[in-house]
């Protein structure tokens, strides 16, 4: 008699023997409605920049930010993070030009806004890295080292011209103790309640932003060692998760994705609230390097890396190729 709690009874390759089958037992399931996609705009360019490091990512104008928001929102992307790239000469110590209210961010937030209205949430990264001609996520201080209280007096009044340009969503991405609860006042006190914070809650200093410099025309020299988080740790990644939601974040972000699946999954067994997890510009690069040099099945990877984001907790994923594979995704190839 066959014993139908183990072999040969129990056979669970029974649920894998057709695509049909392996479809309709799935756990986790990708959809475009998950995806967010992050966009970089660069100020005083006629035509798209290629990144580099980055193979199909480009530094857009403002008009091809307008029309890559529109195919976005067509292949049912949730969302779009916006990144400004200003000129060189406008950058200096304090980072003004990111709250200039006609800096390229908030310019691209309101062409993006009157382009899509609220078909696709829109949102910003709060940060000065940008901005600032040493590179650094805040203002420095006599020392040369990051001033945390004096950068969020920045970031509140960065907060607020980006509610002032029309954005749903902010995202402050220095990983300043008190930012959130920073941000939150600031939004309330002009009226702006209904703003969003995106809460990078676990930002992590970590070797794989490496294209993302590129991308954003980083004047960083150093490091960040010591206001991102260190890789070692995961139960930092717990404190700083109590901290942000008492200060009042909407949702919150493990960032890079794939390297902390862990910590993503540890933060998503822990809250009520939306989670995000960051597919970063490296985590992107080693894909697209080594499908190109023919190591690997290029789409077969993205979705690959995408579901195991999505199976460790994150509702929503930060990803270049979000429009790619939403459009996949509702054509049926999976």
């Amino acid at each position: 008699m066959n014993s139908y709690g183990s072999f040969p009874g129990a056979r669970p390759r029974r649920l894998r023997t057709t695509p049909a089958m392996r479809r309709m037992v799935a756990e986790t399931r990708l959809d475009p409605a998950d995806l967010i996609l992050p966009a970089f705009v660069r100020e005083g360019i006629a035509e798209p920049v290629p990144i580099q490091a980055m193979p199909g990512v480009v530094q857009h104008t403002r008009e091809t930010l307008r029309r890559a928001a529109v195919e976005a929102v067509e292949a049912g992307v949730s969302g779009i993070m916006l990144f400004g790239v200003p000129e060189d000469a406008k950058k200096d110590a304090a980072g003004t030009a990111g709250t200039d209210p006609d800096g390229i961010l908030q310019v691209a937030i309101r062409d993006v806004r009157a382009e899509v209205g609220d078909e696709l949430v829109i949102m910003s990264d709060l940060c000065l890295d940008e901005y600032t001609d040493h590179g650094h996520c805040g203002v420095l201080d006599a020392d040369g080292r990051v001033d945390n209280d004096a950068t969020l007096e920045r970031y509140a009044e960065m907060a607020q011209v980006q509610a002032d340009a029309g954005v749903h969503v902010v995202g402050p991405s220095g990983m300043m103790d008190g930012q959130v609860g920073v941000i939150r006042d600031a939004l309330d006190t002009i009226g702006k309640e209904d703003v969003s914070i995106l809460a990078y809650t676990a930002k992590y200093s970590s070797a794989f932003y490496g294209p993302f410099r590129e991308a954003v025309g980083s004047s960083l020299k150093g490091d960040r060692k010591t206001y991102q988080q260190d890789p070692a740790n995961l139960r930092e990644s717990l404190r700083e998760l109590a901290l942000d939601l008492e200060e009042g974040a909407d949702m919150v972000m493990v960032k890079p994705a794939g390297p902390y699946l862990d910590v993503l999954a540890k933060v998503a067994e822990s809250v009520d609230v939306p989670v995000a997890a960051y597919q970063i510009s490296g985590e992107y690069a080693m894909v697209e390097a080594a499908a190109e040099k023919g190591w690997i099945d290029r789409d077969r990877a993205i979705l690959e890396t995408l579901t195991g984001i999505r199976r460790a907790g994150a509702q929503m994923i930060l990803t270049y190729w979000a429009t790619e594979v939403a459009q996949n995704l509702s054509a049926g190839r999976r």
